[in-house]
């Protein structure tokens, strides 16, 4: 078996020059101001370099560097020139005996990887909240750090906050707030900075389980606790399958609903979006995949951005089978199919030639979060479960322990990833090039011809209760009453190829989608009443744009409002009103889109 060791990578979306010098610990010190809107900050590193090393090389993006300081004493720094997507470096010159830099800095109101909200924008709707969003490169925006994932390191923190808020970071966190606002926090593993994350609010705690437990605002703290408490069920079963949990606690953080992502699997706090709150757990597989990160993107990263693959890929093929053993195959099989409905979608979308739709991409001199589409999800997960069809399941489940095992705290290429593979089953290879092509999936736009078919005996029968809603409309209603959202989600699917208005009036008027508290289902409703021209969503369409943030429902939303000219102005008026409720992540995105 090969011996792994770190790979010098030089990250497209960094300015840091490794080899020559990279740090390994932080110290951070924060002031959290809510009224200025700013994080006051102290970030002292210890750093590694090459003896002949002179200067260390950070990414900053809009930061106000006030002082550096080398071994406590100043020492000369320089930013150099902005560029688009990645900001500038940040230059600090080293003695040859420099063992630690300090960087005295304030972030200015408005840092894209920061949300403050208001006290209306929360749940209990009295005390303002902010929380971070690092991943991909956001980091930078709120601390000078060597940007890249293929570079680790340990941190301590400690964050003043005003008395009476809970701070929590990605790192061992306290449970109830104390009486001066003033927190620590230890991060042991090196993790690279996209795992970066901090979190303040009015927040109390409740247990699940030994390990596991739920953070949210009072207000949400009980339904959120119902509807996730199968996390340590989870937990264990992902131990079962690939090892134990190297972390620590695996808790979950509810987050107000302008959160951008469904969840981010910060390190031993996952944070999460309130869309999967629904009250019948039937959205939970998000937990299941965010804890699957703590293996696949967390212990072992993605050396770039352009191998972004390796970390959704495989957490999307772990995600499904802890869904698998805790609810059951034919649960898993929904959940392969309706993935797979949603890569075919972006290969249309995107093009089946388009070198975006290959698993290596080429994101330099453009933003990386181009590279978050079903593509790495998906085209990575099945993928993966063609390899396990062609191997068998116990022994690519060994692989994939071997694998974790291997690169645990480290980062991995799409390169080394293949030679790692083909070594593995060396005695196997004539049989993966021939049933899998490997090299294909990785290197060639659009779906190898080596591709499995997934299927779904519970989603075959949507198909038949679909078809007789069109033969007989007066049906819809008979054979649905133990649907979990997958299976509508299915049936929107089916209905969206044969979009008739007067379904979606029975439909409407049966099942009440319109006012749907489900955000999957509001969001797949709206699509297809968009498309309809169907008016009775009009005002139910805003107040979701207005107060949702979630970038996988907002922009496929004013994407089809955009597509005629009295819809784009539509979508102008409301992004207008709906803009201050959305992270950086999501507004940039729509800006882009709208021509803003």
């Amino acid at each position: 078996m090969l011996s792994h060791q770190t790979l010098p990578v030089q990250d497209p979306h960094s300015f840091a020059q490794p080899q020559a010098a990279m740090v390994t610990h932080l110290q951070l010190h924060l002031q959290v101001d809510f009224a200025a809107q700013t994080l006051t900050g102290e970030a002292c590193y210890t750093i590694h370099k090459a003896p002949k090393a002179t200067r260390i090389i950070l990414d900053v993006q809009d930061l106000i560097i006030q002082q550096v300081l080398a071994d406590g004493y100043p020492t000369p720094f320089t930013l150099g020139a902005v560029r688009p997507y990645i900001g500038q470096p940040l230059e600090i010159e080293l003695q040859d005996n420099t063992a630690e830099i300090t960087i005295i800095y304030q972030t200015p109101p408005g840092a894209a990887a920061l949300q403050w909200l208001a006290p209306e924008q929360t749940a209990g709707g009295k005390f303002p909240f902010l929380f971070t969003q690092s991943q991909a490169i956001l980091a930078r925006t709120w601390l000078p750090c060597q940007d890249s994932p293929a570079i680790r390191f340990t941190y301590t923190a400690q964050v003043q906050v005003p008395v009476g808020f809970l701070a929590l970071m990605s790192a061992h966190n306290p449970q109830e707030s104390n009486e001066t606002g003033r927190y620590s926090f230890t991060m042991p593993y090196p993790i690279p900075s996209y795992l970066m994350a901090l979190a303040v609010g009015h927040l109390e705690f409740k247990k699940i389980g030994t390990r596991t437990g739920v953070y949210a605002e009072p207000a949400m703290l009980s339904a959120a606790a119902d509807e996730f408490s199968e996390m340590e069920n989870m937990l264990l079963v992902a131990e079962q399958l690939y090892g134990a949990y190297p972390w620590g606690r695996y808790d979950l953080l509810v987050l107000p609903p302008s959160f951008p992502f469904g969840g981010m699997e910060n390190p031993c706090l996952t944070f999460a979006t309130p869309t999967i709150i629904t009250g019948d757990r039937s959205l939970t597989s998000l937990v299941a995949h965010e804890l699957a990160h703590s293996w696949s993107g967390n212990l072992v990263t993605n050396a770039t951005w352009n191998d972004f693959w390796l970390n959704e890929g495989f957490t999307v093929y772990f995600e499904r089978r802890i869904m698998e053993n805790v609810y059951g195959a034919d649960y898993a099989d929904m959940l392969k199919v309706l993935g797979f409905q949603d890569l075919l979608i972006t290969l249309n979308e995107l093009g089946p030639t388009n070198p975006d739709t290959c698993l290596k991409l080429h994101l330099a001199n453009r933003d990386p979060d181009d590279g978050l589409t079903e593509i790495a999800y998906e085209k990575g997960n099945l993928f993966l479960l063609t390899l396990e069809n062609v191997v068998g399941r116990p022994r690519f489940d060994a692989f994939i322990t071997e694998y974790f095992k291997n690169f645990k705290f480290q980062s991995n290429t799409t390169e080394y990833f293949l030679e790692f593979l083909l070594s593995y089953f060396s005695q196997e290879k004539d049989l993966l090039e021939l049933r899998v092509k490997p090299e294909n999936w990785i290197y060639q736009p659009g779906l190898p011809d080596t591709a499995i078919q997934v299927k779904s005996a519970r989603l075959t029968l949507v198909e038949e209760v679909v078809h007789n809603w069109f033969v007989n409309p007066a049906a819809a209603g008979e054979n649905t009453h133990h649907w979990t959202t997958h299976e509508w989600l299915y049936c929107f699917h089916l209905i969206k190829t044969n979009i008739n208005p007067s379904i979606l009036k029975v439909l409407d008027a049966t099942f009440h989608f319109t006012e749907s508290k489900n955000a999957e289902i509001a969001a797949t409703w709206f699509e297809m009443g968009i498309k309809a021209d169907y008016q009775p969503i009009s005002a139910a369409l805003e107040e979701f744009l207005m107060k949702v943030g979630r970038r996988k429902f907002v922009l496929p939303l004013y994407r089809l409002l955009a597509q005629n000219s009295s819809g784009k102005e539509k979508a102008q008026q409301i992004f207008k009103k709906a803009r201050a409720n959305y992270h950086a992540v999501t507004r940039q995105s729509v800006e882009k889109l709208l021509g803003l």
